[in-house]
């Protein structure tokens, strides 16, 4: 069934709460394991539709944010969303307390019990109104990005569409187009300002009442880290700062030179090349039909999952006017779909996209054996081994996209990963700062950001931008509004997908049949038993990110400029 089909009815509140708390009963009520398993199947039905009505929403506002049927619709969600959860903590809490908890365990996994342990830690009546009022708060944020209207070389283009501008080769145009960029975000710092430190104080209020010092610990619940802390993360800074900052600031010392600057500015870091960036060398139906190509021949598998994404056009790959900013994937569980969106710039990003957010969905497509919602997606940063892997894992089919330029793209590439690894942790030591310390004046919270950046990006330079300067990058980064504390999981999983870049180098039929198995079990398994299944290092295992970096190092240095 094609997605357009996909039939979206708001779930009646009253009516769903009736049926849940009923079943429920049943559940706690079963004299079997056999009978209360079926109750759960029963329950799963419902809060899977209940979850399929939520996405369904979620997916067509974020095409569309001018819809007014779906804005409205968002409106809702944003109300009730905590209200649903109020009924799934019910769930959890008779899951714990089941006296066939080792059954329900045998057939969910461990990692379920433990989830729904964290739900309630993470949960209570009192905080629905604060849940509320920050899924509001999250919306208006979004809201504020996809308004962009930024009328720039004849057209109107949205934050999205200046981004190949940004890269350009002509240094005026980089410099125009980034202070076109980042003018929207100056002209509308105090509506940033005031989001971000509603939301601070929401979650501040929220883990105060749950009986919490703070947010950080309870950051840490929402994100489902059930087998690290905060103490492993602080551990992990440290290797990428002992051994991946040296190497990311050669790298910009080494881009400074290629492409002719005498300080490399924030206007040039998008730019890898005097000769332009590796480009995809079509359009995008091009590019979606090399992907098939590419999938049909990685592996049956993949065929057959990206024929099954085509044929019920289950990707929104294109930027246009009133679409959210970003990309995503999500699952739709009622169809057993995953969905991919994502705004293509005629930048090498999209093809990055396609093949992240593919990696997402792979997963997901290997996963619909699993019925129980919690557990469709693994944690983010087990998630996103799934999605950085599949980046390293379609190299050789580089050459459909990017033609002359493909030992241009695959230097960038793997260059960027090693850039991207500092960047994500300023995102989150910044974080730990905001939420030890929540009453911080927004301009004690720019000082700690623009900081955080000397430290782990000392490379960077705003020239003339007193706007960036006085710290305030981060607006642009969606994920220290509406998803606190997720971004070390990309650092952690892009430290795994590198282990699978060197795996594939050296056995591409084990390190594909190790790809698998992490995509099989889904969520059924917490981050260091998937990095085990996956036979890969723990990032937080000393030595860890000293195993890779030389052979990184290595290969980029074998690379010769001048030939690209």
């Amino acid at each position: 069934m094609k997605f357009s089909d996909f039939e979206y009815e708001r779930p009646n509140y009253e009516k769903s709460k009736n049926q849940i708390i009923e079943i429920i009963n049943n559940i706690e009520n079963s004299k079997t394991y056999k009978e209360q398993r079926q109750n759960i199947d029963k329950l799963n039905s419902i809060r899977n539709n209940i979850e399929t009505m939520s996405t369904l929403c979620s997916i067509r506002h974020s095409i569309n944010v001018e819809d007014e049927f779906y804005e409205r619709e968002k409106v809702y969600w944003d109300e009730y969303s905590p209200l649903y959860e109020e009924l799934n903590s019910l769930f959890y809490k008779s899951v714990v307390n089941s006296k066939f908890k080792e059954d329900i365990q045998k057939d969910f996994g461990r990692q379920f019990i433990n989830i729904a342990s964290f739900n309630l830690k993470s949960f209570s009546s009192e905080i629905i109104k604060d849940l509320q009022e920050e899924n509001k708060l999250c919306s208006k944020y979004t809201k504020l990005l996809a308004s962009a209207k930024i009328h720039f070389e004849g057209e109107e283009r949205n934050l999205s569409g200046l981004l190949k501008f940004m890269s350009s080769e002509d240094r005026d145009m980089r410099i125009k187009a980034s202070k076109a960029y980042y003018n929207y975000f100056e002209e509308k710092e105090n509506e940033f300002d005031e989001v971000f430190d509603k939301l601070v104080q929401v979650r501040n209020n929220m883990a105060i009442k749950l009986g919490f010092d703070n947010f950080v610990e309870l950051g840490y619940i929402r994100m489902m880290r059930t087998d690290y802390n905060k103490d492993m993360v602080k551990n992990f800074r440290k290797q990428v700062l002992d051994y991946i900052v040296p190497v990311a600031n050669s790298l910009y010392e080494r881009q400074s030179k290629r492409i002719g600057v005498d300080r490399l500015t924030y206007v040039d870091e998008n730019l890898e090349f005097l000769s332009g960036n590796a480009t995809p060398k079509g359009s995008d139906e091009y590019i979606i039909e090399n992907g098939r190509k590419m999938y049909s021949e990685l592996s049956n598998e993949t065929k057959e999952f990206f024929n099954f994404m085509l044929e019920n056009e289950l990707m929104d790959l294109v930027t246009k006017k009133g679409k959210a900013a970003g990309g995503y994937c999500t699952y739709i569980p009622d169809y057993k779909s995953p969905f991919i969106f994502s705004n293509f710039n005629q930048t090498l990003d999209d093809i990055d996209v396609l093949t992240h957010e593919a990696g997402h969905a792979f997963q997901l497509y290997m996963s619909t054996w699993i019925d129980m919602p919690e557990i469709n997606f693994p944690t983010y940063e087990s998630c996103e081994i799934h999605s950085m892997s599949m980046e390293f894992i379609t190299w050789p089919w580089m050459k459909l996209f990017f033609k002359e330029d493909t030992e241009k793209y695959k230097f960038t590439h793997l260059s960027s990963a090693i850039k991207f690894i500092p960047y994500g942790i300023v995102v989150d030591e910044f974080q730990h700062y905001i939420y030890e310390q929540p009453n911080m004046t927004k301009e004690e919270r720019k000082n700690i950001w623009r900081e955080l950046e000397k430290k782990y990006l000392p490379h960077r330079i705003f020239e003339d931008n007193d706007f960036l300067e006085k710290g305030t990058w981060w607006f642009k980064q969606g994920h220290i509004f509406k998803n606190p504390f997720y971004y070390i999981d990309y650092t952690l999983a892009q430290i795994c997908a590198l282990q699978f870049w060197k795996k594939m180098r050296v056995d591409r039929i084990n390190g594909w049949e190790n790809y698998l198995d992490i995509c099989r079990v889904g969520g059924t398994k917490s981050f260091l038993e998937i990095v085990k299944i996956g036979d890969l290092k723990s990032p937080f295992e000393d030595g860890c990110v000293e195993s890779i970096i030389d052979v990184i190092k290595n290969y980029l240095d074998s690379i010769d400029d001048k030939a690209l």
